[in-house]
Formats: structure tokens, C-alpha cells, sequence
């Protein structure tokens, strides 16, 4: 038990599983990483949305930006618009964008945006963003550095040429074992942990840590160390989805944002990528059945791309809720095996970077600290977990929509008690980091400020507009005048980047 970690067995693929791979292998050099994939079991593929901290992840395993833009046909994202959640009147939109708010008292900020800018909206006022998401910009020029840009920014992808790329990544150049077979035991070690999986083909392969991402099937962390399952479906009561993909003709616009537009029972999500928009249909089967809400996914369709051809639909059914543990024994769960939650807000890659980034800057290198390091692992994402389902229940509690599902959605009895707390205080004084104050959050008090004044929460009223205040504001609308006449349109900048990826490849051929 008191032995050297030497060698991490991830059994799983997909994003999650090949993403820790990669992380690993950066993080440790010499480290033994083996990675166990099923040869015929598909990944799930729909999480096409990320947050800006893949930024990061990406430059520390070692890709380039140009690079993964291209083979994983992916495009920028700088936030989220909302639209009908409010009211579903003509005029209900809101964004929530990437870059947070200048740095001045936000009591400060919300008197000056509403004396010197009420024609701007809350997020307008703050930050440049909106206005280079309302004429489908890029948030960087090409000559800048890989992962930088004059606005903070994230990404739109295909999730599968995303794992074929990482896989790529971490058998060619970060020297990962790649093992195509089926799991068909799992062998205990006598201490609560294990201490290898059993192949088909390959026989016991042993590890003295083990990374489950087999999805929602859990086959370590659930099926073997048998950690209990939290439902959350109490409190986000969505558990099905309708995904497909809609080609796009070739020059025309590339959302700069995802969309994610409120229907009788749900929302849709509108993702643009380079070659086609992934559009999905989120509801709860309580109050929508199939049949209905492929009619309103198709009806959607129609209407943003009247020209587009008919496409298959495929059909998600979803349970809501983590693990009560993510770290059991020499065992950690990362991806769905963890848990899953609607994908409002883009929230699961980055919790699968978050477990990495935990992971790896505190590998256990010796069993007898693991227990320590699975302690505090478990605290830090039991805390996770409860902000992102709050921080998703806020985007339905606020909504004054009056069918049955969003009655259903602000019920009193299904609103987590903290965030009930939370929303009394937020009418005296604004989100703040007393109320998120650990590191890395994922959504900090900026993301909460943003869908509160979105959604029109009423405003605190008890700072003033300070001249600090009114300057900033009036500098960001100075920004985006700067910004909207130098940056790029996305479709210019992604079909210029393919194309000389298309030139570099041709001239490779050539010699």
C-alpha cells in the first residue's frame, strides 16, 4: 500500500478519457499512462461547447492553436445568448459573455450603466464582447500568439475529430499505450482499491491508479467500487435531448456564441461551426413528450435555415447527478462517469479539465498519501458540483415564462436553499467573491452579475456612480468601437486558416 505510483491505467476513450491521457502524460514525464478503449462502443460526441480555460489545457499538453482549430473543425465562442427566457416576448435576449466586468465596485458599475448607458444592456455595458458577438467576429487576429486574443474567449467543436485529434496527440507524440479491448473484470486489491482490469485480449493490466472514463456505464467507480449516485433531477428536471447536425452553406456566417433559445418545455442549443450548426432540443419528458419536441426542434430548424436539407435526429435520454464520491480507493472518475448535467452553460469538458488540473498538480506518487489526496479531491468537486447545478437552477428561476414547465422550474421546493439565500441577498448588494470564494470557480460572481441584470433581477441601489465608474464604462464603449472595425469576421479567419492548413498539406505532398 505504501508503494510508488508508477503507472495510471484510464479505462475509456472519448474526450474525457483521451484528454487524460494527454494531461498525464504532459503533466508527468515518465509517468506510464495506458489508455483501455472498447474497440466498438461510440462516445456520446455532443459537447460541442468549452469553456475559455481549454485554452490553457490545450497549450500545456502541447497543440497548437492553428492545429486543433482545423482538425477538429472548431470555431470561437465568447459566451452564451439567451433568448426567451425572461419572458419569451420579441425583445428577450441576453448574453452572458466571456469577459467579466471592469474592476470597480459593481455597485458602482450598475448606477453608472444605468444614468450614462440605458440604451446598452447590463452585459453591453460591461464589456465589448456583445459587440463583437452581434456581427459574428473573432475575438483575435491571426498574428497573434496561439491562445491569445483581445477578448477572452472559448471554443465550438466537433467533439469526435476532438477525441481522434487527442488521440493522435498522446500515441504519436506524448507516448501513450493505446489498448483497443473490452474490460471484462476488474480485480480487487484487498484494500477497498484495485489492482487491475482484466482484458479479452490483453489479460490483468495492472496500475497503481486507476482513471474511469467509460461514461455513464461507470464501470469502476460504479459497477465495481459500487459510490453511490446523487440524483439532482429535483432540481434540474430536464432529462432528455435531441441532437442534430445541420449543414451550412459555405460562406456564411459563424455565430460567435452559443444559443440557447427557451421553448414551451426546454431550451434549444445552436452551436455554428464551420461546416454545419449542431442544434439540440433539451426538455423534460414530463411535460413534452418525443414526438412533441422533435417538432419543435424541426421547427426550429426551419426557421434559422430555411434552405437546409432533412436530417436525422438522434435521441438522448439522461440521468442528472454525480457521484457521491469522484475519488474512491486508487480510483478517480472523470467525465460521465463523475456525473452529468443538461449542458447549459457548456459545463461538462470543463469539469473534466478542472479533475485533470486537480489530478495531476496533485498526483499521489505513493499509496500511502492517496487517501489524503482522495479526500480533498472529493471535497473540492462535491463543491463543484453544487455551484454548477445553482448556477444552471438561477437561469430558470428567474424566468417569469408562465407554462407548466417553468412554473415547475421555479417551484419554491425545487430551488437548492443556498441559492434561495443567495437571491435574498443579491437584491441588497451584488454577487461577489464572498459569495464564490474558492479558486477556479467556474462560474464566479462575474457569470452570476451577468444572468441576474440579464434577466432583469431588480438592481441594488445603494452605491452611487463613481467617475472610476463612469470612465470604465465609457472606455468599453470606446473598445468596441476599436474592436468591431479591426477584428476579423470568424468565417474570414477559420476558411483563411483551412486554407493554408489545404496549401501546407499539398506542398507536403508534393516533395
Amino acid at each position: 500500500m505504501n508503494g510508488t505510483v508508477e503507472k495510471v491505467v484510464i479505462v475509456g476513450g472519448g474526450t474525457a478519457g483521451w484528454l487524460a491521457a494527454c494531461s498525464l502524460a504532459a503533466a508527468r514525464p515518465g509517468l506510464d499512462v495506458t489508455l483501455i478503449e472498447a474497440p466498438d462502443i461510440p462516445t456520446i460526441g455532443v459537447g460541442e461547447g468549452t469553456w475559455p480555460t481549454l485554452r490553457a489545457t490545450l497549450a500545456a499538453i502541447g497543440l497548437g492553436e492553428a492545429e486543433f482549430l482545423t482538425a477538429c473543425d472548431a470555431s470561437f465562442k465568447q459566451g452564451s445568448r439567451f433568448d426567451g427566457w425572461v419572458d419569451g416576448g420579441a425583445d428577450d435576449r441576453y448574453f452572458h459573455p466571456f469577459t467579466s466586468p471592469p474592476d470597480a465596485p459593481v455597485g458602482e458599475l450598475i448606477a453608472a450603466w444605468r444614468e450614462d448607458a440605458p440604451d446598452l444592456s447590463f452585459a453591453a455595458a460591461m464589456t465589448p464582447q456583445v459587440a463583437l458577438c452581434d456581427r459574428h467576429l473573432a475575438p483575435r487576429q491571426r498574428a497573434m500568439p496561439d491562445y491569445q486574443g483581445a477578448a477572452n474567449y472559448a471554443y465550438h467543436l466537433d467533439a469526435g475529430k476532438l477525441a481522434a485529434l487527442l488521440t493522435r496527440h498522446a500515441t504519436q507524440r506524448l507516448g501513450v499505450r493505446h489498448v483497443a479491448d473490452h474490460v471484462v473484470d476488474v480485480l480487487p486489491d484487498g484494500e477497498g482499491g484495485i489492482a487491475a482490469v482484466r482484458t479479452r485480449e490483453h489479460g490483468d493490466i495492472a496500475a497503481g491508479l486507476f482513471v474511469d472514463c467509460t461514461g455513464h456505464a461507470a464501470l469502476l467507480i460504479g459497477r465495481h467500487l459500487g459510490v453511490e449516485w446523487i440524483d439532482r433531477g429535483d432540481v434540474l428536471i430536464n432529462d432528455r435531448a435531441l441532437a442534430a447536425q445541420v449543414p451550412v452553406a459555405p460562406g456564411s456566417p459563424v455565430a460567435s456564441q452559443t444559443i440557447a433559445t427557451a421553448h414551451e418545455a426546454g431550451w434549444i442549443w445552436d452551436i455554428g461551426l464551420p461546416g454545419r450548426r449542431g442544434i439540440g432540443c433539451v426538455y423534460a419528458s414530463r411535460f413534452l413528450d418525443d414526438e412533441a419536441a422533435e417538432a419543435v426542434l424541426r421547427s426550429y430548424i426551419a426557421a434559422a435555415l430555411p434552405d437546409a436539407p432533412d436530417v436525422a435526429v438522434r435521441k438522448l435520454s439522461f440521468p442528472t447527478g454525480h457521484r457521491a464520491r469522484f475519488w474512491q480507493g486508487n480510483c478517480v472518475a472523470v467525465g460521465l462517469s463523475a456525473g452529468f448535467i443538461e449542458p447549459l452553460e457548456s459545463s461538462a469538458i470543463v469539469l473534466i479539465e478542472l479533475s485533470l488540473r486537480a489530478l495531476s498538480e496533485n498526483f499521489p506518487a505513493s499509496r500511502a498519501a492517496m487517501a489524503i489526496h482522495a479526500e480533498r479531491f472529493n471535497t473540492l468537486f462535491r463543491y463543484r458540483w453544487d455551484r454548477v447545478v445553482e448556477f444552471l437552477k438561477l437561469h430558470y428561476a428567474l424566468s417569469r415564462r408562465d407554462e407548466p414547465y417553468w412554473r415547475a422550474q421555479r417551484d419554491p421546493a425545487h430551488v437548492p436553499q443556498r441559492l434561495a439565500d443567495l437571491l435574498v441577498l443579491w437584491r441588497d448588494q451584488p454577487p461577489s467573491a464572498w459569495d464564490f470564494p474558492q479558486i477556479d470557480e467556474i462560474f464566479p460572481a462575474a457569470s452570476h452579475q451577468y444572468i441576474l441584470y440579464g434577466m432583469g433581477f431588480p438592481l441594488p441601489g445603494a452605491a452611487a456612480a463613481s467617475d472610476r465608474a463612469r470612465a470604465a464604462i465609457a472606455a468599453s464603449r470606446q473598445r468596441a468601437r476599436s474592436l468591431t472595425a479591426g477584428l476579423p469576421a470568424n468565417r474570414d479567419y477559420l476558411d483563411a486558416l483551412r486554407a493554408d492548413a489545404g496549401a501546407r498539406a499539398a506542398l507536403m505532398e508534393g516533395h
